[in-house]
């Protein structure tokens, strides 16, 4: 079974031009699913692994270079995640692959993508003429940063999130001070993160220490947002609850994990400043 540090993750490595799906290196998601849930428990959440790819290019049939912007949607249900610097080396694969037409290559990337996590994956291409389509916008809700707090720990405490009163309110609360560090090479992972809730109110404090506290964490972007949700929803244990993590993109990836109580949620895809 493929391990984290099998991945092409801190090893130096040949860029291959051609098409090579085999490339893509998928990690089992269950392995640290597991220190989170209780053997056997269902998964509280649904969820999407939303990818956009800002370096996609491929030659079209007369030799001419092509570029795009792709989105990827990956199912959280799926039982594979693709390391990001496969995914990376296998975009790089089109550059000089020629291609018919944008529909070849859109049905080629959900093939591949769909064939490496186990699930079928939505791609969506976007054209230089679709570009000015891809709005900037930062994540909604209330900002926690604002708080003048002393902070000592740069590790999760899940027991020190706690709720206020016993009133139920629904409210979106966002920061921009996550950051995380990759689980096998240790470099650092910039990210926005949004949390909605209905439920007890849960002091903005206490969360807003737990947030900053993976800071010298070590987890892939996925599972940074799935241990979140699980904290949250054990600690304060609110009726409804979506997490939704925007992190700066690396090697033209960014990686925007959404883990969620309702399946019809629906969030911004509009990329964030940093991104």
């Amino acid at each position: 079974m493929a391990r984290p540090e099998a991945s092409p993750l801190g090893k130096n490595t040949d860029y291959i031009e051609h098409y090579a799906p085999e490339l893509l290196f998928p990690i089992p998601r269950q392995d640290k699913r597991d220190e989170l849930l209780i053997d056997g428990q269902a998964l509280p959440f649904f969820g999407t692994d939303f990818w956009t790819g800002y370096e996609v290019s491929w030659l079209n049939a007369k030799g001419k270079p092509q570029i795009a912007i792709v989105r990827f949607a990956i199912p959280a249900d799926s039982p594979y995640l693709i390391e990001s610097k496969s995914f990376k080396l296998y975009l790089n694969s089109y550059n000089q692959t020629k291609l018919p037409d944008v529909a070849t290559l859109q049905a080629q990337l959900a093939l591949d993508l769909g064939n490496a996590c186990g699930k079928p994956v939505h791609v969506e291409v976007f054209s230089p003429q679709q570009f000015s389509q891809l709005t900037l916008a930062e994540l909604d809700g209330e900002s926690l940063d604002e708080q003048d707090i002393e902070v000592t720990n740069y590790h999760p405490q899940p027991e020190k999130l706690r709720v206020g009163a016993e009133s139920v309110v629904t409210e979106t609360l966002s920061s921009q001070l996550l950051k995380s560090n990759c689980l096998v090479t240790g470099q650092p992972d910039w990210g926005s993160v949004q949390i909605h809730y209905h439920g007890r109110q849960i002091d903005r404090e206490s969360l807003l220490r737990y947030l900053i506290g993976f800071r010298q964490h070590n987890e892939f972007h996925e599972q940074c947002v799935e241990r979140i949700f699980i904290d949250i929803w054990r600690t304060c244990a609110p009726i409804r609850l979506t997490v939704y993590a925007r992190y700066t993109r690396r090697g033209g990836l960014d990686i925007n994990p959404l883990r969620s109580t309702d399946p019809t949620f629906i969030p911004s895809l509009a990329r964030t400043a940093r991104q």
